[in-house]
C-alpha cells in the first residue's frame, strides 16, 4: 500500500450520529482481492459500546416498544426499498470489502435481502398467542407476546450484509431495538446500510458499532441488552454463552456447520455433480451450509469424484469476473489467518487422499484466492473430513451402504445443514429422517426461503434464522389473568 493512499474512513452509528470511537483508534480494512487496507474503521471501546446501549434503551423505552405493527411493517417496508433502491452502490460497496463478483452479489443476495426484510415487515402482524379463556372459574388468561428489549448481535464476514439483515429485521419487527456489531474485517456495508435508513427509524433504534473481537465482547456482556444474537464458529458461540450466562441474557446462536452431502447409486450424477459444485464454491465456500463434505456411494464414487473435479476446472476467480457472464466466479478468502487456514489443512491431507485438482492459492496480485479443490479418498477420522473449512474445498469418501453412510454424516459435532440425492422416494425420506441436522435437502443443496427455519442441533448452535419462528425467538411471553368476579 502506497503510504501516499487516503483510506476511506468508516464511522460508528449511534443514536442517529455517525462518529468515530471516542479514544480515536481504528482498524484497517482490507480488500482480500488486493490484500491491501482501503479504509479504517472505528475500533471501538467500552465507553463507545456503552453510547450505543443506552441509546437503543432510550429509543425502546421511548417509544419504540409501543409502535404498532403495522407502524414497524412501514419502516421495514421501507428499508427493504431503501436497499433495492440502493442496490449496486451497495454492491460495490461489499465487493471492494469482500472481493464478491458483482454480478452474483447483484442477483444472488440484494433480492433474498430485500425479500427477508418485507417477510418480517408481514410477519409482525401475525404474531399470536394461546386463545383467552377461563382455566380457573372465576378467573380470565390470556398471553401477551411482548418485545425483549435491546438485542445486541455480532455478524460474521462472509455475508456481512445479509447476515446483518437475518438479524435486524426479526428484532426489529418484533419491537425491540439493537446494537449490531459486524466484523472487524468487513464492516463497510452494515455502515452504508445505516446511511441508507438514518432517515427512516428513529434515532437510537438502529445502531452500528465497529471493532474487533473485544468489542463484540463487550456487546455481549454489557448489562443493557437482555438477548445476544451472533452467527460465527463454534469457539464464538461457546464465548457468547459464557459471558452471556453471567446476566442470564438469552442467546441467539447460529454457528458453523459441516454438511454431508450423500449421493447414491440412483441419483443423476451429472446434475449432481453440477448443483453440488455451485453448492460447494459459491462464495469460495465461505458459508457454515456449504456443500463440501461428499459422501459417495462405492458404485458411483469415481464417477462423481471425476465429475466434481471437472466442474471445480471451470469455476473462476471474481477478479476476473466478466459483466454479463454466467459463469460461477468466487471471491477470495476473507483475510489471511483464513488462507493460511485453508491452505494448511490441504497441506496437512493424508497419504491415502489424492488432490485431483487445485489444491493451492491461486493469482499472483497479492489477493488471498485459493484455487477451487476437489480432495478424494478422504476417510471418517481424517482432520478435513471432521473439521469445517470453510474454503473452495470439496472432499470425497466413498460409503458401503445407507447404514454407513448415515453414520459418517452424523459423525460430527456440527448439525447445521445436509442433503440427499437419489431417486428412490422412500429412501429420500427415510434418510432425512435420519440425518441429524437442521436442515435436509432432497436432491438439491443449499436453497433458502424467508418463511422457513434455519439453524442447527449440536455445537452448530440453538435459535432459528428466519421464518416466524424467528420472530418469536425475539419476544417475550407474558400470561395476564384477571378475576372476572368482585
Amino acid at each position: 500500500m502506497s503510504t501516499t493512499t487516503k483510506l476511506r474512513e468508516l464511522r460508528n452509528y449511534v443514536n442517529g450520529e455517525f462518529k468515530p470511537a471516542r479514544e480515536g483508534a481504528t482498524l484497517e480494512i482490507v480488500n482480500p482481492s488486493t490484500g491491501e487496507a482501503y479504509a479504517t474503521a472505528p475500533l471501538s471501546g467500552a465507553a463507545d459500546i456503552d453510547d450505543a446501549m443506552k441509546a437503543a434503551r432510550a429509543a425502546f423505552e421511548g417509544g419504540w416498544r409501543d409502535t404498532t405493527p403495522s407502524e414497524r411493517m412501514g419502516h421495514l417496508l421501507a428499508m427493504a426499498d431503501a436497499i433495492e433502491q440502493n442496490a449496486e452502490r451497495l454492491v460495490e460497496i461489499e465487493a471492494e470489502n469482500t472481493g464478491k463478483p458483482k454480478g452474483l452479489t447483484l442477483s444472488e443476495e440484494i433480492p433474498p435481502m430485500c425479500d427477508q426484510i418485507r417477510f418480517f415487515a408481514g410477519a409482525a402482524r401475525h404474531l399470536e398467542g394461546k386463545a383467552t379463556a377461563e382455566y380457573m372459574r372465576g378467573f380470565t388468561s390470556s398471553i401477551r407476546r411482548e418485545p425483549i428489549g435491546v438485542i445486541g448481535s455480532v455478524t460474521p464476514w462472509n455475508y456481512p450484509m445479509m447476515m446483518a439483515v437475518w438479524k435486524f429485521a426479526p428484532a426489529l419487527a418484533a419491537g425491540n431495538t439493537i446494537v449490531l456489531k459486524p466484523s472487524d474485517t468487513t464492516p463497510a456495508s452494515t455502515v452504508h446500510m445505516a446511511e441508507l435508513f438514518a432517515d427512516i427509524l428513529p434515532p437510537g433504534v438502529f445502531n452500528v458499532v465497529c471493532g474487533d473481537r473485544g468489542t463484540g465482547a463487550g456487546v455481549v456482556s454489557h448489562p443493557i441488552p437482555e438477548m445476544v444474537s451472533i452467527t460465527g464458529s463454534i469457539a464464538a458461540g461457546k464465548a457468547v454463552a459464557r459471558a452471556a450466562a453471567d446476566t442470564l441474557k438469552r442467546c441467539h446462536l447460529e454457528l458453523g456447520g459441516k454438511a454431508p452431502v450423500i449421493v447414491f447409486d440412483d441419483a443423476d450424477l451429472s446434475s449432481a455433480a453440477a448443483d453440488i459444485a455451485i453448492a460447494g464454491y459459491f462464495n469460495a465456500g465461505q458459508d457454515c451450509t456449504a456443500a463440501t463434505r461428499v459422501l459417495a456411494s462405492g458404485r458411483v464414487h469415481s464417477d462423481l469424484a471425476a465429475a466434481l473435479a471437472e466442474q471445480a476446472r471451470d469455476v473462476k476467480l471474481s477478479k476476473d469476473e466478466q459483466p454479463g457472464s454466467e459463469d460461477l466466479y468466487i471471491p477470495p478468502l476473507n483475510n489471511v489467518n483464513q488462507l493460511g487456514h485453508v491452505g494448511g489443512l490441504v497441506e496437512r491431507a493424508p497419504d491415502h487422499a489424492e488432490v485431483l485438482t487445485g489444491g493451492a492459492k491461486a493469482g499472483d496480485n497479492g489477493g488471498y484466492f485459493y484455487a477451487p479443490t476437489v480432495i478424494d479418498g478422504l476417510r471418517q477420522e481424517d482432520e478435513m473430513a471432521r473439521t469445517e473449512i470453510f474454503g473452495p474445498v470439496i472432499t470425497v469418501q466413498s460409503f458401503s451402504d445407507e447404514d454407513e453412510a448415515l453414520r459418517w454424516a452424523n459423525g460430527t459435532d456440527y448439525g447445521l445443514a445436509s442433503s440427499v440425492w437419489t431417486s428412490n422416494h422412500k429412501r429420500a425420506l427415510r434418510v432425512s429422517r435420519a440425518l441429524d441436522f437442521g436442515c435436509v435437502w432432497v436432491n438439491c443443496h443449499i436453497p433458502l426461503v424467508a418463511e422457513m427455519p434455519h439453524g442447527g442441533f449440536k455445537q452448530s448452535g440453538y435459535g432459528k434464522d428466519l421464518s416466524a419462528y424467528s420472530l418469536e425467538e425475539y419476544t417475550r411471553v407474558k400470561h395476564v389473568m384477571s378475576a372476572l368476579e368482585d
